[in-house]
């Protein structure tokens, strides 16, 4: 492919993204506010109240999970404190231990059994809201008194069912990523300006 058709064909997948981007973000102002606004809310009592953030998903939600945490824990625009927040996604002795002696299904409900407590919020990613180890991780969360929180891409999915707030855009998977990882922006600086304003 010469350099004239990369570039051409670069434009044509880069305008086929931002239209699909701008079709989710209209959804996203009509039907994500509320529940965005709300997560915010969840986040923040949970640090207030000094409880921990637990994050988890599969594959490019693994990394998203770790990617909040990582800007909770270290910051994500201003200095302020640390926040508590856990990506479940990290420990690799834990993942292949749990894998091998239970079975995938339960690589973070055995942890957020082990760790997650009465007050704390599981953040859920799954594109499908049928990842069963993700499921089997919330239902365990509620068990123990926590709250859960899910990014999904599809509407009325089990891990919907059992969330306390879900922010769900339905769409191409990556797109739909794409635009996750703007949402979970929001609510890191939201949060973040919380606890920075307070010190």
């Amino acid at each position: 492919m010469g350099q004239s058709s990369k570039k051409n064909e670069f434009c044509r997948v880069f305008a086929e993204a931002a239209a699909v981007h701008k079709q989710l973000l209209t959804a996203f102002e009509k039907e994500c506010a509320g529940p965005l606004e709300k997560a915010g809310q969840m986040l923040i009592d949970c640090l207030e109240a000094g409880g921990c953030i637990f994050t988890c998903g599969n594959g490019g939600s693994a990394a998203d999970a770790q990617h909040v945490a990582a800007e909770l824990v270290g910051r994500f625009r201003r200095n302020r404190e640390g926040l508590s927040a856990v990506a479940l996604t990290t420990d690799t002795s834990i993942l292949t231990s749990v894998g091998n002696d239970y079975g995938f299904e339960d690589v973070f409900s055995r942890q957020a059994e082990a760790l997650v407590r009465k007050g704390d919020v599981l953040w859920a990613f799954s594109t499908s809201g049928t990842s069963p180890n993700i499921l089997k991780a919330a239902q365990t969360a509620k068990a123990k008194g926590a709250l859960v929180l899910s990014f999904t891409g599809r509407k009325n999915s089990p891990l919907e069912t059992l969330s306390d707030a879900c922010l769900c855009l339905e769409g191409p998977t990556a797109s739909v990523q794409e635009i996750h990882q703007l949402a979970y922006h929001i609510l890191c600086d939201w949060v973040e300006t919380h606890f920075a304003e307070r010190s």
